[in-house]
């Protein structure tokens, strides 16, 4: 079943603010390999400015990825998870995520359409503090294979 295009345009947004801890970052920091004190040190990040530790780039898709589960579980969208896979993904930020902060994932359909019979999505995401400031953006771009037709 293809996507309905008719999702194009909506957001879906975490129902909750998620409080970013220090665990996390220094989890997720390890896990890339970052070479980056800050975001495995605290004294290294108040150092530097910061009030903790501070979340390596690509941390930003951590939050991203739950606004865009609500898309993917949207009946109405359509969207065969099975058949899912990964196109791209780009960030831009803004602030870094810091330790203790509560951030906020918004994810908007900004196009779906077909190409060779796959379905491609692209979504955008933006990650906020709850009081509205902006830490990054977030473009996806899914693809949702198609059937496969036997002969």
């Amino acid at each position: 079943m293809p996507v309905n295009p008719a999702v194009e345009g909506r957001t879906y947004r975490m129902p909750q603010a998620h409080v970013v801890t220090r665990d996390e970052i220094v989890t997720f920091a390890r896990a890339v390999r970052t070479s980056d004190d800050r975001c495995l040190d605290v004294d290294a990040a108040r150092a530097a400015g910061h009030t903790d530790v501070v979340a390596p780039t690509t941390f930003a898709v951590t939050l991203a990825q739950q606004a865009e589960a609500l898309f993917m579980r949207d009946e109405q969208a359509g969207v065969d998870f099975s058949r899912l896979v990964h196109g791209e993904e780009t960030f831009t930020h803004h602030a870094p995520i810091v330790a203790g902060e509560a951030l906020i994932a918004e994810t908007t359909v900004a196009r779906v359409r077909s190409a060779g019979g796959h379905d491609m999505v692209t979504l955008a995401t933006a990650v906020t503090t709850d009081g509205g400031s902006r830490r990054a953006d977030t473009t996806s771009v899914v693809v949702i294979r198609a059937e496969e037709t036997h002969a």
